[in-house]
């Protein structure tokens, strides 16, 4: 992407080294991206964003890409992963942006909002990781809940054993993991049979906003920092339970915006949909403003309808 005048650094944060690509000037967006996703998933916001008059940015979070992968567990708590972002923006003597999130990286900025609302001015939100906001509930732990409702080849559950996953995606290999996966339209949770993936005799097709250079470009990243960084986030869900009781109750006092895909499979957890729209979700994030559903449109909302969220995330910013 670099013909297209994203540049690309590597800043020294919080004990480690983070990748960022941005382009543009004035007011900044930081992108923050989901599992399993890089800066390059934002490619097109950065494009268009930087057109509109901003200055957007796209780290690779830790465990990702280009910046460092620490090798323990505890060390992809929502601290370090906040932490990091802060950091970062303290490096570039940004004192505010406006916070964009998919996936993982949604879920971050939540925490984000939490910790350390005076550095956000506003937030989108898309496609958030396990459901689409999570409330402290000091009565129970995130990977029990979910092992309740789905089992234990639920993915959150088959990710907490170290090493067990990331010897199952090197079975399948990285390319036909992250096809299957960018192509799922599959709004039913997703489980990860005990008797493991098998290595696919065929090419799993991509989907028409997914190029075999995008896949290409996502694979040789995979290829070279692995997948236990990326996992370790699910395996301290219940480390960031722990760590959040301080928080319990807190609201998120930001503007918010919401966008997700009715094919998207956190829009089909049991209760998320009246959750969303019959005011418990306004409840805990008081200043939302906006609760969009995309019809058609999968988890992978940024990529697969990347004008649309980016019009979605422009017409929502400038009002600030």
């Amino acid at each position: 992407m670099e013909e297209h005048g994203i540049s690309h650094r590597t800043v020294e944060v919080n004990g480690i080294s983070i990748h960022v690509a941005e382009k543009g000037e004035g007011p900044v967006v930081l992108l923050v991206h989901g599992f399993p996703e890089l800066w390059y998933s934002w490619r097109h916001q950065i494009l268009g964003l930087a057109a509109r008059g901003y200055r957007a940015l796209a780290p690779d979070l830790r465990g990702y890409g280009d910046s460092s992968a620490p090798p323990t567990v505890a060390s992809y708590s929502v601290f370090h992963i906040v932490g990091d972002l802060v950091a970062l923006l303290d490096a570039l003597a940004i004192p505010q942006v406006f916070l964009v999130g998919h996936d993982w990286g949604a879920l971050v900025a939540w925490y984000m909002c939490l910790f350390r609302p005076d550095r956000v001015k506003a937030l989108v939100n898309l496609s958030v990781a396990l459901v689409p906001f999570i409330p402290r509930n000091p009565a129970g732990k995130l990977v029990d809940y979910f092992r309740s409702l789905y089992g234990d080849e639920y993915y959150v559950c088959r990710f907490q054993e170290p090493g067990a996953v990331e010897a199952e995606f090197d079975r399948l290999g990285t390319e036909s993991l992250l096809r299957m996966l960018f192509a799922s339209r599959n709004p039913g949770p997703f489980l990860i049979p005990k008797e493991a993936f098998v290595p696919l005799d065929w090419r799993i097709p991509l989907p028409d906003w997914l190029s075999e250079e995008d896949i290409s470009y996502f694979t040789r990243k995979f290829d070279k920092s692995g997948f236990t960084g990326p996992v370790n986030y699910y395996r301290c869900l219940d480390l960031n339970w722990e760590l959040g009781a301080p928080w319990c109750g807190v609201k998120i006092q930001v503007p918010v915006k919401f966008i997700v895909g009715d094919l998207d499979l956190t829009y089909h957890y049991p209760g998320i949909q009246d959750y969303l729209h019959r005011g418990g979700f306004k409840d805990d994030v008081p200043m939302l403003e906006e609760v969009v559903v995309m019809e058609g449109v999968a988890h992978f909302i940024n990529q697969e309808k990347a004008p649309e969220i980016t019009d979605h995330i422009y017409h929502f910013i400038r009002k600030f």
